[in-house]
Order: C-alpha cells, then sequence, then structure tokens
C-alpha cells in the first residue's frame, strides 16, 4: 500500500484544464502542459490496495493498478511503466481516451471520490516517454509465418503489436492515407494530439510491423489474394456503419454523420487542408446524439467559429449520483460535463427531431423537434411541443449499428454475421473462416478504446496459438466478457 493513510489525508484532484477562451483559439490538447506532476504522487498515494481491487475487474484490460499506482507515489517511473505496459500496449491512448470505468469500480468511491486512476496513467506513461523507458521491443527470432491485419484502430495495433512481438511477421492495411483508424480522425486533437500516435507507429516500425495505407481490402486487394500472401488474418476494421436519421429533410445539404465531419478538422490540423471542406465557421450548429462523439462535434464547432451550438439528446438527463438499478462497482451512467461543454453550447434532453427544412437552394436551415417521454417502456411524442431551431450545420452523431458489408470484404471472406450484424467468432476470436479472425468493434459492436485494446490482444493470442499450436501471449478477455462496466 503506497501510504496507509492516503486516502484519508488526500482529496481528490484531477488534471487541470485551460481556460476556455484560450483553448478554442487552438487545437492543441486541453490540459495545462505539465499540471499533473507535481500532484500525481499523492493522488496515486489515495489507492488502499484493496484485499480485492475492484478496479481490476472494471478494466477489460486487467489493469495492474494498484501495483503502478504504489511505483508512482514512489516516484520509480520505470518500473510504473513496466507494470502499465504488462497490460495495456497504449497507455497514453487510454490515459486520455478511455471514460475510466477503473475509477467507477474503485472501492474508495462507495462513500468518497474515487482514485484518479486515469490521471496516474497518462502521467506515468508521459513520463516513461520523456525518460526514454519506451523502447523497440524486437522479437528474438522470426517464427516464418505471415499475418494480415485490416485496420489500424486500437484493436488492429494491440493485435499486430504483440504478434510481431510473438516473431511473426505482421503487415497492418490501412484504407485511409494516416495509420490509426479512429485515433486519427475520429478523435479531435483537443482531446489527444496526434503526435502520441506517430511515435508508437515509430516504436511498432521498428520492431518490425510493416503498414501499408491506402489499400481498402474488399476493393484495392482482394480478400482470396490476402489468404493466399498471409497464414492468417485478422479483421478490425471497426463497425462503420453508421446509425442514420430517416426524416423528412435527411438529403438536406448541410446535414452530416459525425464521421463525415470529425476527419476533415483532423485534415486540417494535419496540413492538408487550410479549411475544412464542412465547417461550422459562422453557423448555428445542432449536434444530434448525446455521447462522446456528439461533445467531440460539438468542441470542433467552438474551434471553427460557430454562431451557437446545441446538441440533442432523445434519452433524459442523467442524474448526478448513481442510480439504485446501476449499483456499485458497474460503470454508471451520470451526467458528464466534458471540457467541449465547458466552452459553451446548449444541451437539450428528452428531445427527438421530426424534420428538417431548408431554404430554396436546399440547404438546411431549421431544425423541427419535439419533447418526448418513456410511458410504459415506450418512447411517446408529447403533444404541443413542436418547435424549430436554426440549423445551419446538423451533425449526427448516434453511434454504429453493424460491420459495413459494402465494400465486399465480408462477403469476399464468406464470414458470418451475429444478430447485430458484427462478425462472429468462437472463443479464440476466430471466425468462420480457417485461419481468420477477428478483434475489436468489427466483432463486439460499438464499444470503448479500452475493450479494442483487450481485444486485440486476445485475437493476437487467438492467432498464434492457430500458427504455432500453444502461445505465451496474454489473453485479457474472452469474446462473451462484459465485465462490470457495460
Amino acid at each position: 500500500m503506497a501510504d496507509p493513510k492516503g486516502f484519508l489525508t488526500t482529496g481528490r484532484e484531477v488534471a487541470k484544464t485551460r481556460p476556455a477562451a484560450e483553448r478554442v483559439k487552438d487545437w492543441n490538447e486541453v490540459y495545462v502542459p505539465g499540471s499533473l506532476l507535481p500532484v500525481i504522487g499523492k493522488q496515486a498515494g489515495r489507492c488502499m490496495d484493496c484485499g480485492i481491487p475492484f478496479c481490476h475487474n472494471g478494466c477489460p484490460l486487467g489493469n495492474l493498478i494498484p501495483e503502478w499506482n504504489d511505483y508512482a507515489y514512489r516516484e520509480d517511473w520505470q518500473a510504473a511503466s513496466e507494470r502499465l505496459h504488462a497490460t495495456n500496449n497504449f497507455p497514453e491512448f487510454t490515459g486520455r481516451l478511455c471514460p475510466a470505468p477503473c475509477e467507477a469500480a474503485c472501492v474508495l468511491g462507495i462513500n468518497q471520490p474515487a482514485v484518479t486512476i486515469k490521471n496516474v496513467e497518462v502521467s506515468i506513461i508521459d513520463k516513461a516517454w520523456d525518460n526514454g523507458d519506451v523502447a523497440p521491443r524486437i522479437p528474438e527470432r522470426l517464427s516464418g509465418r505471415t499475418v494480415a491485419v485490416i485496420g489500424s484502430g486500437p484493436a488492429g495495433l494491440a493485435a499486430a503489436q504483440q504478434l510481431t512481438r510473438a516473431g511473426h511477421t505482421v503487415v497492418v492495411y490501412e484504407r485511409a492515407d494516416r495509420i490509426g483508424g479512429l485515433l486519427r480522425y475520429g478523435i479531435p486533437e483537443f482531446k489527444m494530439e496526434k503526435r502520441h500516435i506517430n511515435r508508437r507507429i515509430e516504436q511498432m516500425r521498428a520492431e518490425g510491423t510493416k503498414f501499408r495505407t491506402g489499400i481498402e481490402i474488399g476493393r484495392d486487394l482482394t480478400a482470396p489474394d490476402l489468404r493466399k500472401r498471409f497464414d492468417a488474418v485478422v479483421v478490425a476494421a471497426g463497425a462503420t456503419t453508421a446509425r442514420d436519421l430517416p426524416v423528412p429533410g435527411r438529403e438536406l445539404n448541410g446535414v452530416h454523420q459525425a464521421m463525415e465531419y470529425l476527419p476533415l478538422a483532423n485534415k486540417v490540423v494535419e496540413g492538408d487542408y487550410v479549411t475544412s471542406p464542412i465547417t461550422a465557421e459562422g453557423k448555428h450548429v445542432v449536434v444530434i446524439g448525446g455521447g462522446d462523439t456528439g461533445a467531440d462535434c460539438v468542441g470542433t464547432a467552438h474551434r471553427q467559429g460557430a454562431l451557437s451550438v446545441t446538441q440533442l439528446e432523445i434519452m433524459p438527463r442523467p442524474g448526478d449520483e448513481r442510480n439504485a438499478n446501476q449499483p456499485w462497482p458497474t460503470f454508471p451512467m451520470l451526467y458528464k460535463v466534458t471540457s467541449a461543454h465547458e466552452e459553451g453550447g446548449e444541451r437539450v434532453y428528452s428531445v427527438s427531431t421530426t424534420h428538417f427544412e431548408g431554404d430554396e437552394d436546399g440547404n438546411v436551415q431549421w431544425l423541427h423537434l419535439a419533447e418526448v417521454e418513456f410511458v410504459d417502456g415506450k418512447l411517446n411524442r408529447k403533444p404541443g411541443t413542436e418547435r424549430r431551431i436554426p440549423a445551419q450545420l446538423v451533425t449526427l452523431a448516434m453511434g454504429f449499428t453493424g460491420t459495413d458489408v459494402r465494400n465486399g470484404l465480408v462477403a469476399q471472406f464468406g464470414l458470418e454475421l451475429d444478430e447485430r450484424g458484427n462478425v462472429a467468432r468462437d472463443g479464440d476470436f476466430a471466425t468462420n473462416v480457417d485461419g481468420v479472425f477477428v478483434a475489436g468493434d468489427a466483432g463486439r459492436g460499438q464499444s470503448l478504446i479500452v475493450w479494442a485494446i483487450a481485444e486485440g490482444r486476445s485475437a493476437a493470442r487467438g492467432v498464434d496459438r492457430y500458427l504455432t499450436g500453444a502461445s505465451a501471449l496474454p489473453a485479457p478477455i474472452r469474446p462473451t466478457d462484459r465485465a462490470l462496466t457495460v
């Protein structure tokens, strides 16, 4: 136990953010650089090293949280980094982007603010990079076996790194022009600067992983050709079929899916565009969807100079405290104020879009909505609550419904889908096709980054066993695992 009285003497202190008026003028991360490290030792000392650390179960990766908390408290940053990397390939990603189900499961959180696990995690890995403690782990010998990984999001990257370190020759195929998947183009720069991805890719290249961008399997390269070239294939293409909103006026100019809008903003930061082809500048913006992707759209619109930003959610406003049906240590649905919400805008709950209204040129100008309520488990529109709000840009951030089958990948491999539209798999993450495995959202459905990394690591073990008959790689989860966080 780091500090036996730490949880009694030290209050919770989280990372400081830059003033909203300052940070909306740039795309840098919202946090004050270097503000965490001076306080992180005491924050790690709040960890009680519980007899049964429920944070382990809250985290799909099974992170050894009490252990690296103890090392952080003692400022043994190298040891803390080693324990962190023992279960997580990319803690700088999860430390910035994960909603921290581990903190929801923290035992201290029963009657006090939970340990700042996420902040400790990101401090450890940032210190490790600064100290040069993150080095390539080059395999001692090669197996002579080859593996193709389709998709370079967190699941694909985790699977590729694990398999490369096991001695296999791994090639990652990415249809976009840069590696990273949704980490690259779905996550705004102000949430995670892309330099963190770039240096991980360089580490993986040094270890032996090969990357091929601008190649979409099913179109640019067929599945049969891929199977001829490689001994095994990992499908980590994500759940890319976005949920649509089939209401009158959906076809109007200015109504876009979030994943049409957000990548273009990231491409501006990358230097591909001077200004985004889809911009919020000078417009009234409406974001439909109250989740993290919706918040990303809100923050992006602020930085592009929107006149106003309104975020709509069909569900009621979550509470500030746990409901009785979401007891500790489950992950509760609580009212959350992200950095994007701190920057301005309005959030409207319990409303549903009825239709869009446009001008004579076919551009969206108004969004019509009505209040809704649940009655006997059914969602009903409340009479007399219809109104309209100005909307010259609308982004749909309502999640994803399954694997995209339009590019031919599923059909060419002959993959079976489950009842939810995801690629079906067995206990080793193997599909119905011999030598083809699936990991991440493509098999699980839309989920968290921490689940994606866990799935990539577990699928890598399945591939390694398939190729060699046995595997020493860890398998943090099974395909059916839901833990306490879902």
